[in-house]
């Protein structure tokens, strides 16, 4: 019969997928869990009253219309809720997929269970695949990962969060109006239980099954897969625990699923109370709290109490004198078993000859030793026992007094059974890869050894008192011939023939008498040991691995760990080999990433790189978080060592007398010294073994990592201002000092000044400074830091640009009169003067926040300019051959991307080619950039955009004046305005804008120049006026700054004008 794995088994497949996808949406859930925006909780008042209005539960439902309308009544209202839409929609698309995802679930699996009821799959039924032993495992699995994900779902999002999302995406997602969209279930699926996982909450009348049965599932399915449970050992799990005592934990897993399913039947859980009573015999008669995936934990004496026929099965367990017997019993076991693997890990004891000579003896010890963990980690887990529950309160109790119960002793045994399975699953690999090369040298010794004893008597071969013995020479030939005729590939036969061949050489030396002669029995003994190490090495068998990878699961633990961490560090910091054993801990803890990617990898899903991602995550940051202790540890002690050497130890004189030595010896602190540099040194050692300890697929070495890590942050001080980090603290400071209402900025130094005092604030050497104190990352690091900060605020511009100009009705008026009177841009506006600032006295009050938001984006274009002038010049004085290898490439890369627009058939970089953006990364911190050339931000057009820049440049100018010496600078103290930030931030806000917008706004300055200077003529004014040389000035530094040539301004302003303008000045 077909294999239903196979891959050309249609309906094998079809399963497979489906409950590889199951355990990859469980991934994905509890992924997302940990990044539900805070703001769709709506804890404290001031988000409450903030969100209130925009974010819904499903009572929006009930009347959209409504609650549309009373949002589109109040702007402010509008404009929160554009914002929360940007800042959300990303990640409350993420969830809305994880949820369909759940949906589209369980309709496939019903879909598959109709597929087989119809014979879509030929010679295929529900029968025939639970029959098969993967099929009856996959068919259970698909049911119990549905339970799973609702139950996972109810535990880490909340309901009132759940429709919060769903009615989010609903309002602000263009797909839910496509025809296949299946918003409408998805949302009945996922409408609030009203469940809680607060400590103390009341659960809900009939939950979870109420819950369960929101999307029907064929009840002969259910039926059929819980009768398999109940009767069957479906993984075969029993064969790798034979002792009976040992039942419940082989059969722990079947016992997660059995428990989630049943919900999926609540009658048994109330009214069966026979199948209860099996269940409960079978599955939990010294258990109670049990971990369904991936270490989320249950007590049935709370999850069962509202069921009747469940509980009354579960009252033996409970009773408290089986409560007492089983954790005395686990109590005297774990002591047994502590003693037992202390022996074994003491060096030396774990030999190849003792290991394989005591193979059951050993594996007996590792079960008993992880039976105890799990028991009793899990029985005592305070996240298992409501502290509210009376009952539950007095089984813990008594749980913690029989069983002696010690978390550090605990922890001690977890350590040494990770340490001594790692060590005992080392040995059985390496054996098991030097397996035939052994087998066939003992072979080849052995026989040799036989036909050297034939030569010897064969009266050839001298040998002391030795006489000449056909017999026994035709015999030891031939026993050499059924030594090199044992096959290594028939390990049944090649064993029995080998014991046959010890049993012979034994009698040979009995009945021939050749006791007498030493050296022949040497040979025996010799051949008898080479014969005894082949079955030792033919009885090394794969299987013994695998039942330490069934008997050593710690899957259950994965949340548990968490509560051990602080007797991890504490151990480390007061003894520090531990760090080798906690190494062989993180192993058998990333094991457990085994159950939800098995079924992933059989697949050859898509989906295991990301899960396996997840999960050695958390895994790598649960690590980092225990670990960071050790470099704590380390610092304290060295700290420790310079203390005893600076003011202790005396330090010896070259010559000194002999009286005097004792007090020179200072043995005392030099011992201190020599414990503590040895106590570093063990530390050293447990990092280095750790540096390439593969984590499920992470690797962990030089404890770094590419981002921050969230277990070892950088040291929080005192917030100063808004920044957190030291970079952000750097940065605010330089924009204090240099704040454009304070200082002035003379380009041709590099140099800024204070504005009252006229003293030198600080200049271009600022950034060689920090160049040399913190290197060349940490000036990229404020650089980025600069572009993010230009980026907010060009976007909050933006948005001031919506709220002040685009809803003032006046304002918008007056620049539609505007427009009209300078209409077409090429022509003279008659009585300019009045037009001019008619427009800018109506438009006075904008002009503030106007001003401040183009300052602050100048300031730090600035700021920008001298630190990629400052990377610059050291990339070339440090590493000249990069500077010239970017500058050539990025020339390079220019000319073809110029070619390309010039003939499309030439290449051009793709879409998927990261080239051009990893390039730009290296030139930045090359200081190969010019930031003024930067696209920030994406923007839409925007009405009245170039006009409204115009009326501002010019309302700014009266503010400055003209100084021979330093260009424009502010006329009053009081009212201040800095010239280069302020044509800095103009021209690097235009930059964002379509170039037509550039055109217009020069085309308007070009005007206003044109137009001034005609009125000025006709009324014969002999000198040009200050607002005129400001405008010129102005387009002058915009051609400096943009490297554009000056005919750009030309084509606005007549060449004649801008040449008698520096001759009059």
């Amino acid at each position: 019969m077909l294999d239903f794995l196979a891959e050309n088994n249609l309906c094998g497949q079809a399963i497979l997928r489906i409950v590889s996808c199951g355990n990859a949406i469980i991934a994905e859930l509890l992924r997302l869990s940990e990044f539900i925006p805070a703001v769709f909780r709506l804890k404290d008042r001031a988000d409450q009253q903030k969100y209130g209005d925009i974010i819904f539960d499903f009572s929006y439902f009930k009347g959209p219309e409504l609650w549309e309308s009373k949002l589109e009544a109040k702007p402010e209202l509008q404009d929160l809720d554009e914002e929360f839409r940007e800042n959300n929609i990303e990640i409350v698309t993420r969830f809305y997929l994880a949820f369909q995802s759940v949906h589209k679930y369980i309709v496939d699996l019903n879909r598959y269970l109709d597929d087989l009821n119809e014979g879509v799959y030929i010679q295929q039924t529900l029968e025939t695949v639970l029959l098969n032993e993967d099929g009856k495992q996959l068919l259970c699995e698909a049911l119990y990962l549905y339970g799973v994900m609702l139950l996972v779902i109810d535990q880490k999002i909340e309901g009132e969060i759940r429709e919060r999302m769903l009615v989010s995406y609903y309002r602000y997602s263009a797909a839910r109006s496509s025809v296949d969209s299946n918003m409408d279930d998805i949302c009945k699926l996922l409408r609030s239980t009203g469940y809680s996982s607060q400590p103390g909450a009341k659960r809900p009348p009939n939950y979870p099954e109420s819950y369960f049965q929101r999307v029907p599932v064929n009840e002969t399915f259910i039926s059929m897969v819980i009768g398999r449970l109940r009767s069957d050992d479906i993984y075969n799990q029993v064969s790798a625990y034979p002792l009976p005592e040992h039942r419940s934990t082989a059969l722990a897993n079947q016992a997660a699923m059995l428990y989630v399913i049943l919900y999926f039947e609540p009658s048994i859980l109330h009214t069966h109370q026979a199948k209860m009573r099996e269940i409960v015999d079978k599955y939990f008669p010294d258990n109670w709290v049990i971990s369904i995936y991936m270490g989320i934990t249950v007590n049935l004496a709370d999850a069962w109490e509202p069921y009747k026929a469940a509980k009354t099965a579960l009252n033996n367990t409970l009773d408290l004198s089986n409560v007492k017997e089983q954790a005395s019993r686990y109590a005297t076991v774990s002591e047994r078993v502590r003693v037992q693997v202390q022996q074994f890990l003491k060096e030396g004891y774990l030999r190849e000859e003792m290991v394989l000579d005591n193979i059951p003896r050993l594996l007996n010890c590792l079960r008993d030793c992880n039976v105890a963990i799990r028991w009793l980690m899990l029985h005592t887990a305070d996240s298992a026992y409501d502290p509210n529950n009376k009952r539950l309160r007095q089984i813990k109790d008594q749980i913690l007094t029989d069983s002696k119960y010690n978390p550090k002793i605990l922890f001690q045994l977890l350590l040494d059974t990770a340490q001594f399975e790692f060590i005992l699953k080392e040995m059985f690999k390496q054996m098991l890869s030097e397996k035939q090369a052994k087998w066939e040298h003992y072979k080849k010794e052995g026989s040799e050894r036989m036909t050297e004893l034939a030569d010897v008597f064969s009266g050839v071969k001298p040998l002391t008192r030795v006489e000449k013995n056909e017999n026994l020479q035709a015999w030891f030939r031939e026993i050499s011939k059924q030594i090199l005729s044992l096959n290594y590939d028939d390990s049944t036969a090649a064993g029995r023939k080998t014991v046959q061949l010890i049993q012979a050489l034994e009698e040979v030396q009995e009945f021939h008498q050749l006791e007498s002669n030493l050296q022949v029995c040497q040979f025996l003994a010799d051949t008898r040991k080479f014969l005894h190490q082949m079955i030792r090495t033919i009885n090394i068998k794969e299987e013994v691995l695998i039942t330490m990878q069934i008997v050593g699961d710690l899957s259950f633990a994965w949340q548990l760990i968490d509560s051990f961490t602080s007797i991890m560090q504490e151990s480390i910091r007061v003894n520090p080999s531990m760090v080798t054993k906690l190494r062989a801990t993180f192993l058998k803890l990333a094991s457990a990433l085994d159950l939800p990617l098995l079924r992933i990898n059989q697949a050859n899903s898509p989906d295991l790189l990301s899960v396996s991602q997840y999960y050695s995550g958390e895994l790598v940051s649960y690590v980092r978080k225990v670990l960071q202790i050790i470099p704590e540890s380390m610092f304290t002690s060295l700290l420790k060592i310079i203390k005893l050497q600076t003011h202790d130890i005396i330090e010896v004189p070259t010559r000194l007398d002999k009286d005097k030595l004792r007090d020179y010896a200072q043995l005392a602190p030099r011992y201190e010294v020599a414990k503590l540099t040895h106590a570093i040194s063990i530390f050293t050692e447990g990092i280095l073994m750790m540096k390439t300890t593969l984590v499920g697929i992470i690797k962990i070495q030089d404890w770094q990592s590419m981002y921050q890590s969230t277990h070892i942050p950088i040291p929080k001080f005192t917030p100063v201002d808004e920044s957190v980090t030291f970079i952000g603290r750097l940065c605010r400071e330089i924009l204090r000092i240099t704040d454009p209402k304070m200082t002035c900025h003379i380009d041709q130094l590099n140099t800024w000044y204070d504005m009252k005092t006229h003293q030198e604030v600080t200049s271009s050497r600022l950034f060689s400074e920090i160049q040399t104190t913190l290197g060349t990352f940490g000036l990229n690091g404020l650089d980025r830091l600069l572009c993010f900060m230009i980026v907010k605020e060009l976007q909050n511009f933006l948005s001031m640009f919506q709220k002040i100009i685009l809803r003032d009705r006046t304002v918008q008026e007056t620049l539609k009169t505007l427009m009209n009177a300078v209409s077409p841009l090429k022509s003279i506006v008659a009585n300019s003067n009045k037009i001019y600032f008619s427009a800018i006295a109506k438009t006075q009050k904008i002009w503030t926040a106007y001003l401040e938001a183009i300052m602050k984006v100048g300031q730090m274009q600035i700021l920008r300019q001298q630190i990629a002038n400052e990377l610059n010049y050291s990339c070339r004085f440090d590493s000249k051959h990069l500077a010239a290898a970017l500058e050539n490439l990025n020339k390079a890369l220019l000319a073809d991307i110029e070619a390309h627009y010039q003939d499309p058939s030439l290449p051009y970089p793709k879409e998927d080619n990261t080239l051009l953006y990893e390039i730009t990364a290296y030139l930045e911190a090359a200081g190969i950039h010019n930031p003024l050339n930067k696209i920030y931000i994406t923007t839409k057009r925007l009405p009245y955009f170039p006009v409204v820049n115009f009326l501002f440049l010019i309302a700014q100018l009266p503010k400055l004046q003209y100084n021979k010496n330093l260009g424009m600078v502010c006329r009053k103290a009081a009212d201040p305005v800095d010239w280069p930030p302020l044509v800095l931030g103009l021209l690097t806000l235009l930059k964002q804008f379509h170039s037509r917008y550039t055109e217009q706004f020069l085309a308007l300055i070009g005007q206003f120049i044109r137009s001034t200077v005609e009125q000025c003529t006709s009324q014969k004014m002999p000198e040009m006026p200050a607002d005129v040389v400001g405008a010129l000035l102005f387009l002058e530094d915009y051609v400096r700054y943009t490297k554009l040539p000056r005919r750009v301004a030309e084509a606005h302003v007549p060449n004649f004008i801008f040449d008698e303008f520096r001759t009059v000045l």
